[in-house]
């Protein structure tokens, strides 16, 4: 009977909700008030605060790609981590004017907030986190677009914070990996820069499909390249595959972790 209690106690803690989602989530949203509390207590005092966008990517592409990506991404990068933990992704960014409309805002469903409101929230966020006890707060942005305003954004929280333990650390390397180290392993696999493009090419689309191919339309990616301009798309998407992309994903999630870490020394 002993031995039955045991097995049934044992049962209990391994696979009640509560346990499931305090050992096994790192994203925020997905845990309890006093689950943070406790984690914090425990030594979990880095949060990752991952920004996306919501913008078009062509004809074959959800709107929702930066998004998506970057809190997957994110998970990883907090899990290699480990004592860490990511906060919910900032989905509104400035994508530029909106009336009249430029750049993506040309195309339906983009989403464009004023760069004071999006560094406003981003800089409420980081000084929520440290209220609580997070030690590290670590920017990462999945669109080119505000790098610059992470940046400056983590310069005056660690001016703010220069008296106490808590640094902002901007991870430019996120971002900076799909521009160099992606490409150049993707023209290793023999992809050209047309092909390989700047937005919903093949690199784009491919990291795209690593993550979740149900976000991509496959029957929508032949063009004219000549079109691609009025497409919303700066490069060609028909080479795509996961294969292609999880070369994407295992170099930013390697080399991002390695950039926390680093910036996380040089900050003691």
């Amino acid at each position: 009977m002993r031995t039955l209690f045991a097995l049934l106690t044992l049962w209990v803690a391994v696979f009640s909700p509560a346990a499931w989602s305090a050992s096994s989530s790192v994203y925020l949203e997905e845990l309890t008030s006093t689950e943070i509390r406790d984690a914090i207590h425990a030594g979990t005092t880095t949060i990752i605060i991952p920004v996306g966008g919501t913008e078009q990517s062509g004809p074959h592409m959800a709107l929702g790609k930066h998004n998506v990506r970057v809190k997957v991404l994110a998970g990883r990068i907090a899990t290699s981590l480990g004592h860490t933990l990511v906060a919910p992704v900032l989905t509104y960014v400035p994508e530029g004017s909106i009336s009249p409309p430029a750049g993506h805002m040309r195309f339906a469903g983009t989403i464009s907030v004023p760069e004071d409101a999006f560094k406003s929230v981003l800089d409420g966020a980081a000084r929520s986190f440290k209220q609580h006890g997070f030690v590290d707060m670590v920017l990462i942005g999945d669109h080119g677009g505000y790098q610059a305003q992470l940046k400056a954004l983590a310069t005056r929280l660690n001016h703010d914070w220069a008296a106490t333990p808590a640094r902002a650390h901007f991870i430019g390397d996120y971002y900076r990996i799909t521009q160099t180290d992606y490409v150049q392993a993707l023209k290793a696999k023999g992809l050209s820069d047309a092909q390989i493009g700047m937005h919903a090419g093949t690199a784009d689309t491919s990291l795209m499909m690593a993550i979740d191919a149900t976000l991509v339309r496959p029957d929508q990616m032949a063009r004219d390249p000549l079109e691609g301009a009025a497409n919303g798309v700066a490069g060609d998407p028909r080479a795509s595959s996961a294969a292609l992309g999880q070369l994407g994903v295992d170099l930013i999630v390697a080399k991002t972790v390695a950039a926390i870490r680093t910036a996380r020394g040089a900050s003691r």
